[in-house]
């Protein structure tokens, strides 16, 4: 299997490894911290990873320009940008505990919902986030060095490894009374561990060597002009997850916080199934341009991915709609309550509908990136972000966390269909194609799944049984709609390649 087949496997693995321990988990680290200090525990980690912008894309720029320097055999050229990158980092990490120490004195301030107590804890998390922010940073470009080389096994098994023990510490912390700063600590810990171990790695395993051989202002600039845009695509993403807890962070209290926080992990779960697939496809994306692939081939693999993401998401989108005001309840209900319970799930709902046509479309972002055509996208999306942004400030005046989610999500619609018309008129997409080889067959299964999942859903009873019981048989119905109606011929071929080696291993 090779490493783009073996990094997707690893991939889905992980998602499905975090989101499982991460359902589980979650009630309890909030049961442990308690609504208050969770929110703050969150707002906290939103506000750090605002400071985070400060990587101006370099991370993405790396895995990029690696690609391309290995394509080219180009090792000099190689050793030389990794070596300017690295001194960029050292930079930036001095600006963000700069900045860090700047902004400390305004945290009692700026939260103005938070009494003396919350407002020390806030104090002392945000002081380790820096911290852990400003190494960090620097160690992720090791993680890009790795993808760049395609060699995607490694860093992603080591990250199975990290949080399957970072997540029995954390358990383990909790029960003996640990708090919110202690789960700070703990990941600061692992941060490094990761860096060390991913430092072996890189420098011994795939002999990457770092030298500066010339440090050219003109260099730096032509990285710049690349990760720019990244760049500016980080600070859509502060806009889309990120804003929603400093607006509310200062109008609202830590309850409140958590309340939003809980919608906006189960949206960002949604879109790691998605991410899982498309994200380990940009070095071939930057292959295909630079063997300059036509529009219909660059086509044809959208399609492919696509799909992919597609019927995952559908099932995920699908059975939510159906059992995911349940499974919120049963999940968090006690220290959010029926109506905390039920505005994150509607919280969440509302990001998946929304959010499902850029993941199925995520292949384009690739191709844009690899083709350095992120100027009108950047531009588009930080546009209607900071506007998305302003109109869930106005809205969450009154509505709170349904107010701002909501702006998002208008913004969140609207730039996507305008991408569609880019995509097709600059890119040479067909995605009239697009869209038709998409819902041929799984638009079919979405219905019929909605429909039978409507009388599935009237079994009577209440509680985790009733609940996993449900789930069971619409899992059931769902893959025997799928694999008998949705899946074309490739995808069905996928599939048994998927499950052969599992079976083989039963056989023995």
């Amino acid at each position: 299997m090779s490493q783009l087949k073996k990094g997707a496997f690893l991939n889905y693995t992980t998602i499905v490894l975090t989101n499982v321990i991460g359902l589980i988990i979650t009630p309890f680290i909030l049961n442990h911290l308690g609504s208050a200090e969770y929110g703050i525990y969150l707002t906290i980690g939103a506000l750090v990873g605002t400071i985070s912008l400060l990587d101006f894309g370099l991370n993405n720029t790396i895995v990029r320009f690696v690609a391309k320097y290995k394509a080219e055999k180009d090792d000099k050229g190689q050793e030389n940008f990794l070596a300017t990158a690295m001194l960029l980092y050292i930079l930036i990490s001095t600006i963000i505990v700069t900045i860090g120490i700047i902004f400390y004195g305004y945290i009692d301030s700026y939260f103005t919902k938070m009494n003396p107590q919350e407002i020390e804890i806030a104090k002392t998390i945000y002081i380790i986030f820096i911290f852990n922010l400003a190494v960090g940073l620097p160690g992720g470009a090791l993680t890009g060095i790795c993808y760049g080389y395609e060699a995607f096994v490694f860093p992603k098994s080591l990250n199975i490894a990290r949080y399957i023990l970072r997540s029995a510490t954390v358990v383990t912390v909790l029960i003996f009374g640990g708090k919110a700063i202690a789960l700070v600590v703990i990941d600061s810990i692992f941060n490094i561990l990761i860096i060390i171990i991913t430092s072996y790695y890189v420098f011994n395993k795939l002999s990457v060597k770092i030298k500066l051989h010339e440090l050219s202002i003109k260099f730096i600039k032509h990285i710049f002009s690349y990760s720019t845009w990244i760049f500016v695509f980080a600070l859509v993403s502060i806009f889309q997850w990120k804003a929603g807890h400093w607006v509310l962070g200062r109008i609202c209290t830590p309850e409140v916080l958590s309340i939003y926080g809980i919608g906006i992990i189960l949206g960002t779960y949604y879109g790691a199934f998605s991410t899982a697939i498309s994200g380990v496809f940009l070095p071939r994306a930057t292959k295909m341009s630079v063997n300059n692939a036509s529009g219909e081939e660059l086509t044809d693999m959208m399609i492919k991915i696509g799909r992919l993401s597609f019927i995952v998401l559908m099932f995920i989108l699908t059975a939510f709609i159906l059992f995911g005001k349940q499974f919120v309840f049963l999940w968090v209900g006690a220290e959010l309550g029926e109506d905390g319970s039920y505005q994150s799930w509607l919280i969440a709902l509302m990001i998946m509908v929304a959010y499902t046509l850029p993941l199925v479309q995520g292949f384009g972002n690739s191709i844009l990136e690899a083709k350095s055509k992120l100027r009108f996208k950047a531009i588009l999306y930080l546009s209607f972000m900071f506007l998305g942004t302003i109109l869930g400030a106005i809205l969450a005046n009154k509505h709170e966390a349904i107010g701002m989610i909501s702006g998002s999500v208008i913004a969140w619609i609207i730039v996507q269909n305008v991408m569609n018309f880019y995509y097709h008129k600059k890119i040479g997409l067909n995605i009239v194609r697009f869209f038709k080889e998409l819902l041929s067959k799984t638009l079919l299964v979405v219905i019929l799944s909605l429909i039978l999942g409507y009388f599935i859903n009237l079994i009577p009873g209440e509680g985790w049984i009733n609940f996993i019981s449900k789930s069971v048989i619409y899992v059931t119905v769902f893959s025997l709609l799928i694999f008998k109606i949705g899946l074309i011929d490739f995808e069905k071929q996928l599939f048994k390649n998927t499950l052969n080696p599992l079976f083989k291993l039963i056989n023995k």
